[in-house]
């Protein structure tokens, strides 16, 4: 009965993971266009990507840049405001929900095109400069050195997820500490750095690596808000990986994007576990 009712996952599993995986990473030693046979290339799309794609590097410069700078800033109004909810009222329900909503639809179609008409030349941020005295029609979308922070706003405003997660993770920490902490005198800015932030080193690594993975593997906001552009400033590399399998119909070489970008997570993830050794604090271990 066991294996009767596992079979349908293990069948989705295979036919929608395992097997497109393989072929994907098949496909990328291959030359091969949507409609055409593939053709096997060995090492050609990989040294084409590391030797000639100047924009390969623009991509993961972009990329790197909008994960580094979006998901501290997400995190530290996440832990904010779950420290603000911390405390139990009647409508602490109400506001834990509304502030959720924006990681459940932030990563929306309808989103990213509300988003793009908030920040158009005419749009409502530019109206709300007017009406308290700025004769703004800077074209936020339009300007290289601003575009990328519309997209970086958005990803900030999406920290619902995480301040759930916080929320969670505060309510473990033992009140008898805190307690320790006030007959000594401790001020609040003390149990702060002394207690909170040691006890949540745990809940901090787990966003923090989530948190990283979904910001490198970003796509929806490039694409529908500035779609890559002005000059590629906004262009993320899951965009750039599809414009090259769909666009430019180089599906082998997508593929051999999408297998760097595994390897580049792989192991970003993997410097992250074995530095948590000094940086975060586990009770069980002392």
């Amino acid at each position: 009965a066991g294996v009767v009712f596992a079979l349908p996952f293990v069948i989705g599993f295979l036919m929608f993971m395992v097997v497109p995986m393989g072929m994907s990473l098949y496909y990328s030693f291959c030359e091969f266009e949507i409609l055409g046979a593939p053709k096997f290339i060995g090492l050609g799309n990989y040294l084409k990507m590391f030797t000639e794609d100047e924009t390969f590097y623009k991509s993961i410069s972009v990329t790197f840049f909008y994960a580094l700078v979006s998901v501290p800033l997400r995190l530290i109004f996440a832990l904010m405001v779950a420290m603000i909810l911390q405390r139990t009222t009647k409508a602490t329900g109400f506001y834990r929900a509304a502030y959720y909503l924006p990681s459940i639809i932030g990563g929306s179609v309808a989103i990213s095109i509300l988003w793009k008409r908030l920040f158009a030349e005419d749009g409502t941020f530019n109206r709300i400069l007017q009406i308290i005295g700025v004769n703004s029609h800077f074209s936020w979308l339009g300007n290289k050195h601003t575009a990328i922070w519309v997209l970086i706003i958005l990803a900030i405003w999406q920290f619902g997820s995480s301040m759930l997660i916080f929320l969670s993770g505060l309510k473990q920490v033992p009140v008898s500490l805190y307690e320790a902490a006030t007959v000594d005198g401790a001020s609040g800015i003390t149990k702060f750095f002394k207690i909170t932030l040691p006890m949540l080193t745990p809940t901090i690594f787990f966003n923090l690596i989530n948190q990283l993975i979904s910001g490198f593997m970003a796509f929806t906001q490039s694409y529908i808000i500035t779609e890559g552009k002005p000059k590629n400033s906004t262009l993320f590399y899951a965009v750039y990986m599809y414009q090259n399998a769909f666009t430019n119909e180089k599906l082998g070489y997508s593929c051999a994007m999408a297998w760097f970008m595994v390897a580049f997570i792989g192991l970003l993830t993997f410097i992250l576990f074995k530095s948590q050794k000094y940086w975060v604090y586990y009770e069980s271990e002392g």
